[in-house]
């Protein structure tokens, strides 16, 4: 049997048939640029609640803000315990 990445495709929110979740890929992340650093932290804490819904184990949460033109850009990195944490992360935010 051969080892394949979840690939998901993104406009159906789908993996291929016979994907498998071995666990080496645990990281969900997250851009985006906000107008304000307030309203990057409204989602920085949104998000942040959504992953703790979600957890076995803690995740982690790797937050970073920068100051870009047109104003603040959030990328967030959430590393789960377990690839499905991470599936089951990403398939709610949609």
């Amino acid at each position: 049997m051969s080892k394949k990445s979840a690939d998901e495709t993104p406009v159906c929110c789908c993996m291929d048939v016979g994907t498998i979740m071995d666990n080496t890929d645990c990281t969900a992340s997250y851009s985006r640029v906000f107008a304000t650093r307030a309203e990057a932290e409204q989602t920085l804490a949104a998000l942040s609640e959504r992953a703790r819904g979600v957890e076995s184990d803690p995740c982690k949460i790797a937050p970073t803000f920068k100051e870009v033109e047109g104003g603040v850009q959030l990328d967030i990195d959430f590393v789960f315990c377990c690839e499905a944490e991470t599936l089951i992360f990403q398939l709610g935010l949609r």
